[in-house]
Parts: structure tokens; C-alpha cells; sequence
């Protein structure tokens, strides 16, 4: 924003401290006449019939008095320059270090020291931003990362297909077609997520009462041929627990966490337990599974995009997208509420959903 050049705030600073110095001069001389001068007789006898009067008081104090205002000035202006430079220092760091964001340097930091004070505040809580915003525009680039590569993969596989049918025409074309058709909706179902995902982020949605219990259930009526096949026993238990939101996004986000918790158990004898109650203004959804154990300082990679467990997800290995958690997060985040992942000691997850109540 352009804006017409203007005094600095160091030198409005220092202009304050010397008015402000030499304001006090002026008062203390007033003093001086009002309670003292005042009262000495303008005669030739003076005060008390001794010398000096009035006027030679007035004569020898007057040159020392502007001598004296004089030196308060001067003294004010330069000893105001000073502290005031003193006291804007934290504040040109903090310009410099806005600047370099500015310029697309977000690694810079601050990193004040000295005791608690404003400017060290302002600064802890620039470095905090600064913090925060680097770790979203990484976050945000190896998501642009992992998705162009998500989506090129089923194109690249199509591509495969169709050369290999065109190089070989007795090759059997139903079974090319079955291949083509599951890639494909691969890549719808990935397409599909990825706006699901910046639906949620934005938060256009019309909220309304939702009963996390019913969402729950419906998510594991849903999954339940799912867990059967897999062997995993599917247990939904609790009571009531109502909160205002998009009903079609809080089912997907149990059922993404029941199918989290199906797909990635044990191979056999699993279980999935889902549970949901209410704490005071707080509606609970908590989804425990078995599983292998995680490491505590994984866990929280798990709701990036694209991520399953410790490596990147692939399109070979299990279903889904690699989305799952990343939709949770982003859901619970767009419904003002918190996300908590714990893994077990004997292995497996446990996800704690906490959304407002509905009033």
C-alpha cells in the first residue's frame, strides 16, 4: 500500500521526550516565579530591607534559566534519540523478519531475547505464525507432491494397458477392460476425495443436528461385509451424542475411521470397537482397533495426505486413496473440533473425535 512519506515513529519519539523535558523546565520556572519571585519587593531595599531586589534576581537568575531550558532541550532531543532507538530496536527486527516473509522466506526467526515485555510478545508470537505458516506450506506442497503423482499413476497404468492392446490384438479384451475399469475408478474415487478434501478445508457447508451415535452406526452397517471378509469383529457401543454439522461429511468421517481401523488389523481375530457419548458440551466418536504396533512419534504423520503408517501410500497395496485420516482431520477441523490419535501398547490405534454439542 503506497502511502505519503511521513515523520518516523523514533523521530515523533523524540520530539515527545524533549517537549515533554522542556514542559517541565517551563513549569519548574513558573514555580520558581509564582512561590519565590513573586514575593521579593521591587524596591532598592529588597527583601527584608537587604539587596538584591526583584529586578536583580530577575537579571542574574533570567540567563541561568534559559542556559538551563537551553540544555533540557538539546539534552531531550539527543537523549530521546537515543532511547528511543533503544526501545525500536525490537521493532525494525521485527519489520526485517516481516519483510523476509514477505518475500517468501519463512525458515527466518526472530528468536528475541530478554525478559517478558510487548515487543518480545509481538515477536514469540510473529515466530509462532511463522512457524505455523511454513509448516502449512510444506504441508501444502508435498500434498500438490503426493497428489500429482496419485493421479498420474492410474493414467500412466491406462496408458500401459492400451498400448499393450494395440501391440497385441488377440490379447483378451475382457480382461482389459476389467483392469482399465478398476483403474479408473481408482482414479474417480481419488478425484472424488480430493474435492471432498477442499470442500471441508473451505467450510461451505450447511450445518444442522447431527447424532454422532446414528452416523456411527450407519458407518459400521456399512463396513460391516467389509469386516467379515477380513475377519475383524465390528462392536458399536455408547449413547447419544449430538452435534451441529454437514451429516453427509460427519458419516464419511466414521466411516473413513471404521475402515481405517477394518483395513489396517491383524490378519486375523481383529476387532474394531466404536464408541460415542457425551461430555457436557462435547460430543465423543472413539474408534480402537487392533493392529501392529506404531511407533508414538509416527502417529502423527498419519493425518497427511497420502500417508499410511510409515511409509506413503500406494496404489498397489491396500484400498482407498491414502486420504482416509487426512479427510478426518480436515472434517473434525471445518466442525470446530479436535482429532487425537494414541496408539495402543499392544498394538493397533485409538482415534478420539471431540466436536461442540448442538446447542
Amino acid at each position: 500500500m503506497r502511502r505519503r512519506p511521513g515523520p518516523s515513529a523514533r523521530l515523533r519519539l523524540t520530539l515527545s521526550y524533549a517537549g515533554f523535558l522542556a514542559v517541565a523546565g517551563a513549569l519548574l520556572l513558573v514555580v520558581v516565579w509564582v512561590f519565590i519571585l513573586r514575593y521579593v519587593p521591587d524596591n532598592s531595599q529588597g527583601l527584608l530591607g537587604v539587596a538584591p531586589n526583584r529586578y536583580l534576581l530577575v537579571r542574574t537568575f533570567a540567563p541561568a534559566a534559559a542556559a538551563a531550558m537551553a540544555f533540557l532541550l538539546v539534552f531531550g532531543l539527543v537523549g530521546g534519540w537515543i532511547l528511543a532507538g533503544r526501545m525500536l530496536a525490537p521493532l525494525t527486527r521485527i519489520t526485517d523478519a516481516a519483510r523476509l516473509a514477505g518475500e517468501g522466506s519463512l525458515s527466518h526467526r526472530i528468536r528475541m531475547e530478554g525478559r517478558q515485555d510487548e515487543f518480545r510478545e509481538l515477536a514469540d508470537a510473529f515466530d509462532t505464525m511463522l512457524g505455523r505458516l511454513e509448516s502449512h506450506v510444506a504441508e501444502q506442497r508435498r500434498f500438490a507432491a503426493n497428489a500429482s503423482h496419485e493421479l498420474r499413476t492410474p493414467l500412466a497404468i491406462s496408458r500401459t494397458l492400451l498400448d499393450v492392446a494395440r501391440k497385441d490384438p488377440t490379447r483378451d479384451r475382457g480382461e482389459l477392460v476389467a483392469r482399465l475399469q478398476a483403474v479408473n475408478t481408482r482414479a474417480i474415487d481419488l478425484t472424488e476425495a480430493l474435492l471432498l478434501l477442499s470442500r471441508s478445508d473451505r467450510g461451505t457447508f450447511t450445518r444442522e443436528g447431527v447424532d454422532l451415535s446414528l452416523v456411527a452406526e450407519e458407518a459400521a452397517e456399512t463396513l460391516l461385509p467389509l469386516a467379515e471378509r477380513r475377519g475383524v469383529t465390528l462392536d458399536v457401543t455408547g449413547g447419544t451424542a449430538r452435534t451441529s454439522g454437514s451429516a453427509e461429511l460427519l458419516l464419511r468421517m466414521a466411516t473413513n475411521l471404521v475402515q481405517n481401523a477394518v483395513v489396517h488389523n491383524l490378519p486375523t481375530g481383529g476387532t474394531v470397537s466404536v464408541r460415542t457419548e457425551a461430555h457436557g458440551s462435547t460430543g465423543v466418536l472413539r474408534v480402537e482397533n487392533t493392529g501392529r504396533r506404531l511407533p508414538p512419534e509416527l502417529v502423527p504423520t498419519l493425518t497427511e495426505p497420502f500417508q499410511r503408517g510409515t511409509e506413503r501410500a500406494r496404489t498397489d497395496e491396500h484400498p482407498g486413496v491414502g486420504l482416509g485420516l487426512a479427510l478426518v482431520h480436515s472434517i473434525v477441523r471445518a466442525h470446530d473440533g479436535t482429532l487425537d490419535l494414541e496408539p495402543r501398547a499392544e498394538g493397533g490405534l485409538v482415534v478420539t473425535v471431540r466436536l461442540p454439542a448442538a446447542p
